[in-house]
C-alpha cells in the first residue's frame, strides 16, 4: 500500500516515515515544503509540494495514487495563526480542501491530524463526541478542516492530539523537555504556567497511533494522547527531577502572566478509552517519555 505523508519535515512526519518503513506492506511517499530535511533519506520517495496550490496537490496525488493519505502538515504556532489569519486559513483549511478533492479521485483513505484546541477547555478532559468550541483562530481553522473531512466522499479518520513533545532532527525546534533542561543547565529562571492542564503526548506514541489507524483503516474520530493530566509546570518539575537540575529555578505562574495574541483553553486533555479499546493504543507515561527523549538529545 502506498502511504503519502504530508508535513514530512515536521516533528510527527519525522517519526511517521521510519515507522512505516519498518513495515514491508507500505511504500512511503513523503511531501513537505522545499527540500527534504530528514536525516534518513533512503527507502522512500520525497516530493516537494505546495499544498496551498490545488494544481500542485492534484499533480502529486495523480502521480502517486496513494492508498492512504496522512495529512500532518499544518500551521500550528497558535499566536502566529492569530496574527496571520489569511496564511493560517490557507495552510489549515484550503490545503486540506485541495488534498480531499485530489484524494477523492484516487479513493485514498484519509487521516487528518487535529488538536485539543478545537475545545474551549471548560470541561476537559474530552472524549471524541464532545462538542467543539475553539477559543483561537488556530482552533477554528482545525474545526473548519475537520468538517471538510467529515463532509467528504472519502473513507476518513480524524486523529486529535495534545501538546506533542519529542526530538526533531532540526536542532532549532524546541520542546518543553529540552527547553527546561537547557535553561536550568544554564542557571536561568523559568516562569512556567500551572493553570493549564493537558495530556502531553510523546511523538512516538502519536506516530504509533496514526499507524494503528492506517493499519486498520479505522474510521471516525480518535483521541490519541498521553494518559496523564499535567500542567506545564508539573512537566517542568518532573523534567528537572529526571535530569537532577534545580527545581527552585522554576517559578509557578498563571496564564495571565503572559500577554499572548491567542487565547488558550484552560483544561483540555483527552479521554483515550476509544483508541485503547478499538486500536490497541498504549501510550507511555510522561516519566517513560522523559527517558526516551533523554536518549535522543
Amino acid at each position: 500500500m502506498k502511504v503519502l505523508i504530508t508535513g514530512s519535515n515536521g516533528l510527527l512526519g519525522q517519526h511517521l516515515i521510519p515507522l512505516f518503513l519498518q513495515d514491508s506492506r507500505y511504500e512511503v511517499i513523503a511531501t513537505g515544503r522545499g527540500a527534504n530535511r530528514l536525516p534518513h533519506q533512503d527507502g522512500y520517495r520525497y516530493e516537494p509540494a505546495n499544498l496551498r496550490d490545488s494544481s500542485s496537490v492534484n499533480q502529486l496525488l495523480q502521480k502517486h495514487q496513494p492508498d492512504i493519505v496522512i495529512h500532518a502538515a499544518a500551521m500550528t504556532q497558535v499566536d502566529d495563526c492569530e496574527r496571520n489569519k489569511d496564511a493560517c486559513w490557507d495552510c489549515n483549511v484550503n490545503a486540506t480542501r485541495y488534498l480531499i478533492q485530489a484524494a477523492e479521485k484516487s479513493k485514498s483513505f484519509f487521516i487528518f491530524l487535529s488538536t485539543d484546541f478545537v475545545f474551549d477547555g471548560l470541561q476537559g478532559p474530552y472524549a471524541e463526541d464532545d462538542a467543539v468550541n475553539p477559543l483561537s483562530y488556530y482552533g477554528a481553522t482545525k474545526v473548519a478542516a475537520e468538517r471538510l473531512v467529515q463532509n467528504s466522499h472519502l473513507s476518513w479518520s480524524i486523529v486529535r492530539t495534545v501538546l506533542v513533545y519529542g526530538v526533531a532532527a532540526d536542532p532549532k525546534r524546541s520542546n518543553i523537555i529540552t527547553w527546561v533542561k537547557t535553561n536550568l543547565e544554564q542557571g536561568k529562571k523559568l516562569k512556567v504556567v500551572d493553570d493549564q492542564w493537558r495530556t502531553p503526548t510523546l511523538v512516538q506514541d502519536l506516530a504509533a497511533g496514526c499507524k494503528l489507524v492506517a493499519d486498520k483503516k479505522a474510521t471516525g474520530i480518535f483521541h490519541i494522547s498521553g494518559s496523564e493530566t499535567l500542567t506545564p509546570y508539573q512537566m517542568a518539575v518532573q523534567t528537572a527531577g529526571y535530569f537532577q537540575l534545580n527545581p527552585q529555578l522554576l517559578e509557578k505562574v498563571d496564564a495571565k502572566t503572559f500577554t499572548q495574541p491567542a487565547k488558550r483553553p484552560a483544561r483540555t486533555g483527552f479521554v483515550i478509552n476509544k483508541a485503547v479499546q478499538e486500536l490497541g493504543y498504549q501510550p507511555h507515561s510522561f516519566e517513560e517519555g522523559l527517558q526516551i527523549v533523554a536518549k535522543e538529545i
